[in-house]
């Protein structure tokens, strides 16, 4: 299994965020040690269009791939599918995982399940990807209930549930990736990560709580 972890430059909600210091060293650093250090993944490549992060990435692992992004994939717009199609074909192997330097709690061992069971059943899905589950009343934009009657409240317990992609892991084969050209592809598997590892750092709100989990869950000082 190869990982491939996006990093750009320029972060609008939370400026510096993958090199800003989380727990005493870059935040990229706690995805790419627990990829590292996770049975079930061979190789790990950063693909990036900054040299600053590249040459940190570099210096304190040496043993991750570092690709520089061509002009036309540089800036605020371009999609995971846009690095992705880049990035797989300078590579060789069969199947890859995409995930983030914003999560910092993702577990190695999240990781490894992850993996095992993709691997082990790549004859009913063609995917993975990582979901938090949610059982809360929710509302679309114009008022109306998603996931409930509101003249008949029942526990929330009891609410059929709904999946957050949380943006932690996905995990494809570069078969069903050029077929579909999305890292949700054909039959898909929802993989369920609990709550305290699935945050994803998009704003300066998600940092506080991040930290705050973590201290909490693995006793930070």
């Amino acid at each position: 299994m190869i990982a491939i972890v996006p990093m750009k430059a320029h972060s609008e909600r939370v400026p510096d965020k993958n090199i800003r210091d989380f727990n005493g060293k870059p935040l990229f650093c706690w995805i790419l040690e627990s990829l590292l250090a996770a049975k079930t993944v061979s190789f790990v490549v950063v693909n990036t269009d900054c040299p600053v992060i590249g040459g940190m990435v570099r210096e304190r692992y040496p043993q991750v791939c570092v690709l520089y992004r061509p002009d036309h994939l540089r800036g605020d717009m371009i999609t995971a599918s846009d690095l992705i199609r880049w990035t797989i074909p300078q590579l060789v192997g069969d199947h890859f995982l995409y995930t983030h330097s914003t999560n910092p709690l993702l577990k190695l061992e999240t990781i490894d399940a992850a993996v095992d069971f993709y691997l082990n059943h790549l004859e009913e899905y063609d995917s993975l990807f990582g979901v938090t589950k949610h059982q809360f009343r929710l509302y679309a934009e114009d008022g109306f209930p998603v996931n409930h009657d509101p003249r008949n409240l029942i526990r929330s317990q009891d609410l059929t549930p709904l999946y957050e992609d949380n943006s932690n892991l996905y995990i494809f084969s570069r078969d069903a990736f050029e077929k579909y050209e999305s890292r949700i592809c054909g039959r898909t598997y929802m993989f369920e990560i609990p709550k305290t590892e699935s945050i994803d750092i998009d704003t300066e709100d998600d940092w506080q709580i991040a930290e705050a989990v973590a201290k909490c869950r693995d006793g930070w000082k």
